[in-house]
């Protein structure tokens, strides 16, 4: 059995200045076929009294690649799919910000498109920084969210093929003797972790302090990846009639199922978050059934040869 095993480990720091309370959500759409995303949530509480929050991503990322998603939630049907409940919405509000009334609460949707917000290489990673002390004339509310969409480019890499060429006979003879391939994935998401972050973003030190009450991390995944989720709180099939167009380009809804994990401030008062899920598919390899093909191709040829060899020399 041919077998193959990858590993990512992402760390995450979230920090805001400024008295606050803040709840920072990851949703992760995994799709082992094609482009991973992460949604990136911020709820700020506080935020009027907040200058800004800064967020480490734990990969390179481009403007042109951040999704305001925001937007979106203009459609009805998506804010029921994400909030799991009905919603009054005042859209562009004014010109940085949207009002969300729900659950008996008012509160504000930033547009981050439309702010002046930051991204800086650091580390291998990117430091997005959003200025918020710039929207304090136009926040009406205490609380606030950021909602926006980012290429996951460490589970792309994660989920890549690739070729060992040292190792090119094992896996020939792998290949030859069993045509079942077993995949094993595995993915570490730490947020505000130390020893997992740069020596840039370890020196603030503002993070260590930041109250995160919880993170959510929803998994999505087809129907033939099998997710070891014995720690999941929630798991159900995704509302493709709600999700509609939100769904990132290239994934699959039909087969979709999602995985929710939760990390709360009651078990966990240093607000730090670990959250580990692995992904196992078993496959028929379409190459070792080329080189059944190709063999059987081949013992066919050479016994044809063999007997044109042959039957003269016996007399047939």
């Amino acid at each position: 059995m041919a077998k193959r095993k990858s590993f990512a480990d992402d760390g995450w720091a979230i920090w805001v200045t400024g008295e606050d309370t803040s709840t920072f959500y990851l949703n992760e759409w995994v799709n082992p076929k094609g482009k991973s995303y992460v949604d990136v949530a911020v709820r700020i509480r506080g935020i009027k009294g907040t200058r800004n929050f800064n967020l480490y991503i734990p990969f390179q990322v481009e403007k042109t690649e951040v999704e305001d998603l925001s937007h979106h939630l203009r459609n009805e049907n998506v804010f029921r799919a994400i909030f799991s409940t009905r919603c009054i919405l005042d859209y562009m509000k004014n010109q940085y910000t949207s009002e969300m009334a729900y659950h008996g609460k008012t509160v504000d949707l930033v547009h981050i498109s439309c702010t002046d917000y930051t991204l800086k290489p650091l580390a291998g990673g990117t430091l997005l920084t959003v200025p918020i002390d710039t929207l304090t004339d136009y926040l009406d509310n205490d609380e606030a969210y950021f909602m926006f969409r980012l290429p996951h480019k460490n589970l792309d890499s994660l989920f890549r093929p690739q070729l060992d060429v040292r190792d090119a006979f094992a896996r020939l003879r792998d290949l030859i003797t069993s045509p079942v391939v077993s995949e094993k994935y595995a993915c570490s998401v730490r947020v505000n972790e130390a020893r997992l972050l740069p020596d840039e973003i370890n020196q603030i030190g503002a993070f260590h302090r930041q109250k995160l009450n919880k993170v959510v991390v929803t998994l999505s995944l087809q129907d033939d990846y099998q997710v070891n989720d014995s720690n999941c709180y929630r798991i159900h099939r995704m509302e493709k009639e709600l999700f509609g167009e939100y769904a990132p380009e290239g994934f699959e809804c039909d087969d979709a199922i999602t995985y929710e994990w939760n990390e709360s401030r009651e078990r966990n008062l240093y607000g730090h978050f670990n959250f580990y899920f692995g992904i196992a598919r078993d496959t028929i390899s379409k190459l070792s059934m080329l080189i059944y093909m190709v063999l059987l191709f081949l013992v066919g040829l050479m016994g044809n040869l063999l007997w044109g060899l042959l039957s003269p020399l016996i007399g047939m």
